[in-house]
C-alpha cells in the first residue's frame, strides 16, 4: 500500500495521459470512421474499393507494428512530432476501421425503404446518408461503438512501449522503485483503467436497453 501512496502522483500523471490519448484518438477514429463507412456504402465503386482495402489492411495489422511505424518510420521520413502525437496518430488509424465497420452495420440495419423514399423526393446520396440513414444508424450502433472505445482505452497501454508515459508506463517506473509490492501496484493500475471502462460499459448497456425499447 505504501508503494501506491508514494507512486500516486505518477499514477495520476499516467492516468491523465491515458485519458488524453483516449480523447484524441477516439475523436480522430470517429471522424475517419464516418468517412470510411460512407465510402464503403458509396455508389462509386472506386471509393468502395479504397475503403475496403483500407479497412482490411489496417484492422489486420498488429497495433504494435502500427505504433512502431509511427514512432520510428515517420520521423525517418522527416515527420517531426512528439511521441504522444505519433502514438495518437497510430491509435487513431488502428481504431478507425473498427468504428467504420460498426457504423456500416448500423447503416445496413436501416430499412432500405427509407433510403428509397429519400431518393424519391429528390435527395442526393449525401443528403440521404446525412439526414435520413446515418442518424438512425448511429443511434443503433452507439453500444458497439462504446465497446470499440473500451478496447481503445486498453490499447493505449501499448503506447507505453514507445516513450509515451501513459498509465502502464508509469506503473513500470513505480515497480522499478518498489519491486516488493508488484501485485498491489498492478491492482492499482487495473483500478485506474476500470474508472474509465466500467462507466463506459454501463452507458453502453443502458443505451442498448433504451434502443431495444424504442424498436
Amino acid at each position: 500500500m505504501d508503494a501506491i501512496i508514494e507512486g500516486l502522483p505518477l499514477f495520476i500523471d499516467g492516468f491523465l495521459v491515458t485519458l488524453s490519448l483516449l480523447g484524441v484518438a477516439g475523436m480522430g477514429a470517429l471522424g475517419i470512421g464516418i468517412v470510411v463507412a460512407a465510402m464503403r456504402i458509396s455508389p462509386v465503386a472506386s471509393l468502395r474499393m479504397i475503403a475496403t482495402v483500407y479497412t482490411e489492411l489496417v484492422r489486420n495489422t498488429p497495433l504494435t507494428l502500427l505504433l512502431f511505424g509511427c514512432a520510428f518510420v515517420l520521423p525517418y521520413l522527416g515527420v517531426r512530432l512528439d511521441y504522444f502525437t505519433l502514438a495518437a496518430i497510430g491509435l487513431t488509424v488502428y481504431t478507425s476501421p473498427f468504428v467504420a465497420e460498426a457504423l456500416r452495420s448500423g447503416v445496413n440495419g436501416v430499412s432500405i425503404g427509407q433510403a428509397e423514399a429519400a431518393r424519391s423526393i429528390g435527395l442526393t446520396f449525401g443528403q440521404t446518408l446525412g439526414f435520413v440513414v446515418m442518424p438512425q444508424a448511429i443511434r443503433m450502433v452507439i453500444p458497439p461503438l462504446i465497446n470499440v472505445f473500451i478496447a481503445l482505452t486498453k490499447n493505449t497501454s501499448v503506447a507505453g512501449g514507445f516513450f509515451v508515459l501513459e498509465l502502464f508506463a508509469q506503473s513500470r517506473r513505480v515497480i522499478n522503485n518498489r519491486g516488493d509490492e508488484v501485485l498491489a501496484i498492478l491492482l492499482a493500475v487495473a483500478f485506474f483503467y476500470l474508472i474509465i471502462t466500467v462507466p463506459l460499459g454501463l452507458i453502453a448497456g443502458a443505451i442498448e436497453k433504451r434502443v431495444a425499447v424504442l424498436r
